[in-house]
């Protein structure tokens, strides 16, 4: 087997789906809808092998609560079609959530279980529901100063594999070995992206390798081990929103909770609110979501954005429950690319048929960093942001000056960043001249980041997991070719923390995907930063 075939058989080798194949015992769960608001009944789409299940929700946080329990069902067995990625399950619904009045704005895990013929539990698994805030919340939400998050939902359904596929690779096509355009919603999510223990390791390395140390992935390993999904670190409540969450409530903000769909379905809510935050691993959005966020602002909405790895416009298709994002192919395979709709073309934003920089909504994007302290890319290098403008408010309380790293403790540098072209000026960084980015943006902190590995002389078959694909592509997209000296300057690229004003509106953007990992207690520097940025936001 040739290499390229190889690396596909292990990638889509293990993957989670309701198969006869199996005869573990097993069982499954999702719902029927991202969000829903209190009062609104669920379905619910259970499948087991087992003679019995039981469904326990739980409102997460701190102290998780149950709040419902389905009470012993009869068990219903409902096999996974092979295309169920791509056009959903269609399951029959099992069972009716009635979401509560009283149930406050937040993540509620499903937990199923399937019960064998003693009663026992032989399997868990878990879905989410996301429950958005009522229409009295909404109203007193400026006054009260609640903070309303928006969860990367978008990256979730990129990077879940249940069934098969996802964004990034998978069974579909005629080899059965390539990513999927479209993904379903009607699917379970893959093992890790609702819970997960304390122990499980982060995409970044928590230690640099040694000089001679043999290249490696602990979070895909430690997958692997467990029979979590190899993406599990890459997206999903678990890895993100959830660590911003539990350190808000102990931090005794009020935080009310939609999912990115709901900036079209739901387009009252947003403007209820004086702030909003992202959080994580925030890499896909589709053109009518920024178009939410760019009116929020110029209306003087404030964003917090606390996230990496702004890069891709994708679809939405919510009478069928489906993300569509062609990614590094659009140009040959999706039909609109070849329109005169960039608003529903689905490639990187830097792409000219998006004709949109992403930098002009957050003030950064992902095709400008993009890795950082994993694999071959910036192992060895900074774990927290250079800080270059320490008199900046966001700073205030801190003690860093200049040249100091904000989140070395925490590794909160990394795995994937955000940043812009950028020049130097008497020991100050600022936009490249013709850099598509807000007006009076500032730099504050600048890292480097490079859009790949890339293999040196000494190590010409290094395994690789990353490559040099990314890389390639924005090159093409920048440059026009992919050639040695082009792709030489797309691979220096970078991370920053920025803040600007849009309108009446401000922004302020760490760009960093493992930013939260600052917010567990042992990072005071970048809890304080988080905490003072929230704070000016929210009653400014």
């Amino acid at each position: 087997m040739d290499p390229a075939s190889r690396r596909a058989a292990v990638l889509t080798s293990r993957y989670q789906t309701a198969s006869d194949a199996d005869d573990t015992p097993q069982v499954w769960i999702y719902c029927d809808c991202l969000s829903a608001a209190p009062g609104q009944p669920v379905r619910l789409f259970v499948s087991t092998n087992q003679p019995f299940y039981e469904v326990v929700v739980l409102r997460d946080g701190v102290m998780p609560q149950v709040v419902w329990q389905s009470g012993m069902q009869d068990g219903l067995w409902q096999v996974a079609p092979d295309d169920c990625s791509v056009s959903g399950c269609d399951w029959t619904d099992t069972l009716i959530l009635p979401v509560a009045d009283d149930w406050p704005s937040g993540a509620y895990r499903l937990v199923a279980r399937g019960l064998s013929a003693d009663r026992s539990v032989a399997m868990e698994s878990e879905g989410l529901l996301l429950v958005r805030p009522n229409d009295q919340t909404q109203k007193q939400a400026k006054e009260q100063g609640r903070l309303l998050l928006v969860a990367s939902t978008c990256t979730w359904w990129a990077y879940n594999s249940w069934g098969g596929s996802n964004h990034y690779d998978g069974i579909c096509g005629p080899n059965r070995d390539h990513y999927a355009p479209v993904v379903s919603l009607n699917r379970p999510y893959d093992k890790g992206f609702v819970s997960l223990p304390k122990d499980a390791p982060r995409v970044r390395l928590e230690t640099p390798p040694t000089f001679d140390a043999p290249l490696r992935y602990p979070h895909m390993e430690w997958a692997y081990q467990t029979g979590h999904s190899r993406k599990y670190a890459s997206a999903g409540w678990a890895s993100y929103e959830s660590h911003f969450w539990r350190w808000a409530e102990k931090e005794g903000l009020a935080v009310d909770l939609i999912a990115q769909s709901d900036l079209i379905d739901h387009p009252e809510i947003l403007p209820q609110y004086r702030c909003c935050a992202f959080v994580g691993h925030d890499e896909y959005w589709t053109w009518t979501m920024r178009d939410a966020i760019d009116a929020y602002v110029d209306r003087g909405g404030r964003v917090a954005r606390f996230a990496g790895n702004f890069l891709w416009q994708c679809r939405w298709d919510s009478a069928a429950r489906q993300q569509t994002c062609h990614k590094y192919e659009a140009e040959q395979t999706d039909l609109m690319a070849r329109s005169a709709t960039p608003h529903l073309t689905t490639t990187a934003w830097e792409a000219a048929i998006s004709g949109r920089p992403g930098a002009l909504t957050f003030g950064l994007e992902g095709s400008w960093g993009v890795y950082a302290g994993w694999g071959k890319c910036g192992s060895r290098g900074v774990r927290g942001f250079p800080i270059y403008r320490p008199d900046h408010w966001a700073f205030e309380g801190t003690g860093l000056g200049y040249g100091d790293l904000l989140g070395d403790p925490s590794g909160a540098f990394g795995y994937e960043t955000d940043g812009l072209d950028y020049v130097i000026r008497h020991g100050l960084p600022e936009p490249a001249t013709g850099a598509s980015v807000p007006e009076d943006l500032t730099i504050l902190a600048l890292g480097l980041a490079t859009t790949g590995e890339v293999p040196g002389p000494e190590d010409p078959d290094y395994p690789a997991f990353i490559g040099d694909m990314e890389t390639k592509f924005i090159t093409k997209l920048r440059y026009g070719d992919d050639g040695p000296e082009a792709c030489a300057k797309t691979l220096r690229g970078n991370g920053m923390i920025v803040e600007f004003s849009k309108g009446l509106g401000k922004v302020f953007h760490a760009g960093s995907c493992n930013w939260i990992a600052g917010l567990s207690g042992i990072d005071p520097a970048l809890e304080q930063v988080t905490r003072t940025v929230l704070h000016r936001y929210l009653t400014d």
